[in-house]
């Protein structure tokens, strides 16, 4: 390693030697927190108003400050604006940037203020932000998925357990779970945003100032409900990040669940149903093939935004009150989270309601299997047998039904009747498919009207 001098070191004060040239780039963060820019100087703006409040600025050092961030912001978002990672981070950056361009007044801005507390409101409005993105797909998602259920609440499907044909149910009813599934991640996401929104600013590097700030203003200045209640957690803690990344990795999960199923009802084997071409790919040696690839790489993706729930909570886990330079490995995990989750959820938005839909072919899945079964138990049972000797009657006449190669409803009343008398001609009513899907007519049930109800139900909720 080298001793060459680092300039401008914001602390160099205490220090008789020069920063190592490596260990000056192993520890800077300012290649990947740069993008917290903007929401560094909204924080900067909020804590520059109330030091003017409270008279620890002048009337001009504090429009010079207001200025000079306003001409920073627009360099950066020009271009224009030149990063160092001699300078570490992008608070540095930007505080340098200003005091070259306005003055000592520049250097008064941090004033009450520690990069310890900068960085945990920067992130958490970063943050904030980002949860309000992903809603907006995640809702768009779901309205998706609300119509397809609506369009085709009377589409017969096979149900499945163990990926075995189990029994008959309605695609919509279908679309209708994913659709919960992603209501409760919606719920997790709500709560992440709640419990995140209060402001850490004003804790300093961990137990405060002496000086006479406001926090209460410059949280209400960020929008945050409030300031946070200690110091020593306000600057420490990262469970607001972990806890959306537990979020992102639920919803991906869920996601991952969906995109498998697509992958197989895409199959030859299945044919259920068909992704537009604008969401797929070929293959550069079989000149047939359509790959299901974005599908594919949103389950593929699973993986790493697991991995950056995993990193976060390994980062915080032995870590001591308060601050330590650990936490800035917490970014690029959230960032990797907020990247994968939005991009994900917006490839989903834009496929899910392009889905085209082979009804012949679930409707023919789905005579398959025997998956009318159950229905002929609880026929049996409304005649009076008890469940467990009506399902050891279904099951022999499934075996029969095996070695003779038809299904249930091929079945004669002769044949049917060999295995209980009580079975009669309106036996067929409840073998056809729609028999049995209608009769499951109750809350949370495969029938399509209660599927009908349910997106009606969902879509009031949706606008609440």
């Amino acid at each position: 390693m080298s001793g060459n001098k680092t300039p401008n070191k914001a602390w160099g004060g205490r220090f008789s030697e020069a920063t190592d040239e490596f260990v000056t780039r192993f520890t800077a963060s300012a290649d990947f927190d740069r993008r917290l820019y903007r929401q560094d100087i909204q924080g900067s703006l909020a804590h520059a108003q109330m030091l003017h409040g409270a008279n620890l600025l002048d009337d001009n050092e504090y429009k010079l400050i207001e200025a000079g961030l306003g001409d920073i912001l627009e360099d950066i978002e020009s271009g224009q604006f030149s990063w160092s990672i001699e300078l570490e981070d992008v608070h540095m950056n930007i505080e340098a940037a200003l005091t070259k361009k306005i003055g000592e007044a520049g250097k008064k801005l941090h004033t009450g203020r520690s990069r310890n507390d900068q960085v945990a409101t920067d992130i958490r409005l970063w943050l904030r932000e980002e949860i309000l993105n992903i809603q907006d797909e995640l809702l768009r998602l779901q309205n998706g998925l609300l119509n397809l259920a609506e369009r085709e609440a009377a589409t017969i499907m096979p149900g499945f357990t163990h990926l075995q044909t189990a029994q008959p149910v309605t695609f919509g009813h279908h679309m209708m779970a994913w659709y919960e599934m992603l209501e409760r991640d919606k719920g997790r996401l709500q709560d992440c945003h709640k419990r995140l929104n209060r402001s850490p600013l004003g804790a300093a590097a961990l137990a405060g100032t002496s000086y006479p700030i406001d926090r209460e203003l410059t949280a209400s200045l960020l929008g945050f409900d409030s300031p946070t209640a200690n110091s020593l957690d306000s600057v420490s803690d990262r469970d607001f990040a972990i806890e959306f990344c537990a979020f992102a990795s639920l919803l991906m999960t869920h996601l991952s669940r969906a995109s498998e199923e697509l992958i197989l009802w895409t199959s030859a084997q299945f044919g259920f149903i068909e992704l537009p071409d604008r969401f797929c790919t070929g293959s550069s040696i079989m000149p047939q093939k359509k790959n299901p690839d974005v599908p594919e790489l949103v389950r593929g993706k699973t993986g790493r935004v697991h991995g950056d729930l995993v990193a976060l909570l390994t980062l915080m886990k032995a870590q001591p009150l308060a601050y330590n330079k650990d936490n800035q490995e917490d970014k690029e995990p959230l960032f990797d989270a907020v990247d994968t989750v939005r991009d994900c959820l917006r490839a989903f938005a834009d496929m899910v309601p392009a889905v085209v839909i082979n009804k012949d072919n679930m409707r023919s899945a789905a005579l398959r299997g025997y998956s009318t079964a159950t229905d002929l138990a609880d026929y049996l049972v409304g005649k009076g047998l008890a469940f467990r000797d009506a399902h050891e009657a279904v099951g022999k006449a499934v075996a029969f039904g095996i070695k003779e190669e038809k299904d249930l409803a091929e079945l004669s009343l002769t044949q049917l009747q060999k295995f209980n008398r009580s079975i009669k001609s309106d036996v067929f009513d409840v073998l056809t498919l729609e028999g049995s899907v209608n009769a499951r007519n109750h809350l949370g049930g495969t029938a399509p009207e209660q599927v009908t109800k349910a997106v009606a139900e969902a879509r009031k909720i949706m606008l609440r």
